[in-house]
C-alpha cells in the first residue's frame, strides 16, 4: 500500500440495505484515492453507517461514537462521519451531542457523499445533511464491493407501508424504484468482474415499479435478471406478504437462476395484532400465500420475522402466533422482542407488554421454531445439494461453509484440492442441526 495514500474505515450496522449503502460509500472513497483498512485506528476517514430499527442497535452505535472521541483527540485531522437511518432521524441532536462528529449524512445523500466530503476537506465546517430531497443518480454511485463473488443490488429505496412499529418510512422516505435497464446493466458489469450471486434489495421488493405505475413490475424484473448471462444465483429481500402475488412465485418456479427461498415476515399470527400493526393482510391470507409457495415450489424454504410482545398482545394473541409458527413449519424464524421506536404510532399505544412477559413468550416461541428448523433440515439428510462456497468456517480453517439455493447453511471438511469462494460444490448432507446442516463433498 502506498504510504502517502489516505485511508478509511467503515463501521456498518443494520440490514442488507445498509451493507449495500456502505459499499457505495466505500466506492466513492476508493474513487477519491483512499485505501480501506481493517481498523479505525489511524484512519483518515471513519464512517459509521447506522441503524435505528431497534433500541439495542442505537445503544451500540452511541457506544461506538463515544469510542471515537479518543481517536479525534489523538488525530484531530481525522474526519468522522455518521451516516444512515439514525443520522437521518436525529441528525442535529447527534452533531450537538458529540463534538467528535464532523459530518452527519442522512439516507437521501448517499450518492453525494464524495461531494460533501470534498467540500468539508476544502473548508472544514461541521454540517448535517438530512434534507429529504431526491438526488440525481441516487442509485448510481460507485460500488466498493466487499465480497469477491456475491453482489448486493438495490432495486428501490423507501417504504410506503407505515407499519405502526416501524421507523423505516420516516428515515428512508417513500418508495422510489430504479430503472430496470440500470439494474440489468449493473449486474452485467458485475458478471464481467467475476460476480455470480446477486441479491436484489428493497424495503419491500414486491412494490418495485408501483411508484412508476407499472403492474407486475417485480416479476418482470425477476424474469429479466434471470436471463443475464453469467449469473448463477439470484436472491431477493425483503418481501411484504401483502404485496406478493402469484406472478412472483411463478417467476421463481420457472426461473433457472432464481433461488427457491422466500422470506415472508408474518410478524404476528393474531389477526387483531396484525391489524394493529397495520400489516394489511389477515392470518388466513398469509396462510394462502404460504400454501401457494408450497404448491408451486415444494422444495422452497420459507423464513420469517416475528415480533413478540407488541402493545396489547394478550396470551391468546401470542398463542395465535405460536400456532402460526407450528402450522407453517418455517425453515427459520428471526424473532424479536417488541422495541418502542419514538415517532412511531405503536410507541404511544396503551398496554405495553412487560419485559418479563415478552421474554417468557419469546423463549417459548423459539423452542417451537427450533423443532421446526431441525425437522426441515433433517429432510435433507442423504440428499446431494449444490452449495455455493463462501469460504472457511469462522471456527475452523479446515471446515468450509456455503449455502444451498434455499439459503441453508452447509459446512463440510476441506478437501486437499484448491477451492474458490463462489464455486458451486456438490455436498452430500450427513447431519442436521437447528440452524445448519453438515456434509461431505460428493464425488
Amino acid at each position: 500500500m502506498n504510504a502517502d495514500k489516505k485511508t478509511y474505515h467503515i463501521i456498518n450496522y443494520g440490514c442488507q440495505m445498509n451493507q449495500s449503502d456502505s459499499e457505495h460509500y466505500a466506492g466513492q472513497l476508493d474513487a477519491m484515492g483512499y485505501n480501506g483498512i481493517d481498523s479505525y485506528a489511524g484512519a483518515d476517514v471513519v464512517l459509521i453507517n447506522t441503524c435505528c430499527i431497534r433500541e439495542s442497535a442505537e445503544k451500540k452505535i452511541h457506544g461506538k461514537i463515544g469510542e471515537l472521541k479518543r481517536l479525534k483527540t489523538e488525530k484531530p485531522g481525522c474526519v468522522i462521519v455518521l451516516a444512515g437511518c439514525m443520522a437521518q432521524k436525529d441528525g442535529e441532536k447527534l452533531l450537538k451531542k458529540y463534538s467528535q462528529l464532523d459530518l452527519v449524512l442522512g439516507t437521501f445523500h448517499i450518492s453525494r457523499f464524495a461531494q460533501i466530503l470534498s467540500e468539508f476537506l476544502a473548508s472544514p465546517k461541521r454540517r448535517v445533511s438530512v434534507e429529504e430531497k431526491l438526488q440525481e443518480g441516487e442509485f448510481e454511485s460507485g460500488v466498493g464491493r466487499r465480497s469477491s463473488f456475491a453482489a448486493w443490488v438495490p432495486i428501490m429505496y423507501g417504504c410506503n407501508n407505515f407499519c405502526t412499529y416501524c421507523i423505516v418510512p420516516y428515515v428512508r422516505g417513500r418508495e422510489r424504484s430504479r430503472a430496470q435497464g440500470d439494474i440489468i446493466a449493473e449486474m452485467a458489469a458485475a458478471v464481467t468482474q467475476g460476480y455470480t450471486e446477486f441479491t436484489l434489495l428493497g424495503q419491500n421488493v414486491n412494490s418495485y415499479g408501483k411508484d412508476q405505475g407499472r403492474k407486475n413490475a417485480f416479476s418482470e424484473l425477476l424474469k429479466a435478471v434471470d436471463a443475464v448471462k453469467g449469473v448463477e444465483r439470484i436472491r431477493f429481500m425483503t418481501s411484504h406478504p401483502r404485496d406478493m402475488g402469484k406472478d412472483v412465485i411463478e417467476a421463481v418456479a420457472a426461473g433457472e437462476h432464481l433461488c427457491e427461498h422466500f422470506h415472508l415476515p408474518v410478524q404476528a399470527g393474531s389477526d387483531r395484532i396484525i391489524s394493529a400493526m397495520n400489516r394489511g393482510y389477515s392470518s388466513g391470507e398469509y396462510l394462502e400465500l404460504v400454501g401457494m409457495v408450497r404448491d408451486l415450489i415444494p422444495a422452497a424454504s420459507i423464513t420469517t420475522d416475528i415480533i413478540v410482545g407488541f402493545p396489547g398482545e394478550t396470551e391468546k394473541d401470542f398463542q395465535a402466533t405460536r400456532d402460526m409458527v407450528e402450522r407453517v413449519g418455517y425453515d427459520a424464524a428471526y424473532t424479536f422482542l417488541y422495541s418502542a421506536r419514538s415517532g412511531t404510532p405503536a410507541a404511544k399505544m396503551p398496554e405495553q407488554v412487560p419485559l418479563d412477559v415478552k421474554k417468557t413468550r419469546l423463549k417459548e416461541l423459539m423452542s417451537v421454531q427450533n423443532i421446526n428448523g431441525l425437522k426441515r433440515n433433517q429432510s435433507l439428510l442423504g440428499s446431494v445439494q449444490e452449495v455455493m462456497l463462501e469460504g472457511a468456517s469462522h471456527k475452523d480453517e479446515q471446515t468450509l461453509s456455503g449455502r444451498t439455493r434455499t439459503n441453508k447453511i452447509v459446512i463440510w471438511p476441506r478437501e486437499s484440492r484448491e477451492v474458490t469462494p463462489g464455486e458451486l460444490i456438490p455436498v452430500k448432507i450427513t447431519a442436521a442441526q437447528t440452524w445448519l446442516v453438515k456434509g461431505q463433498e460428493a464425488q
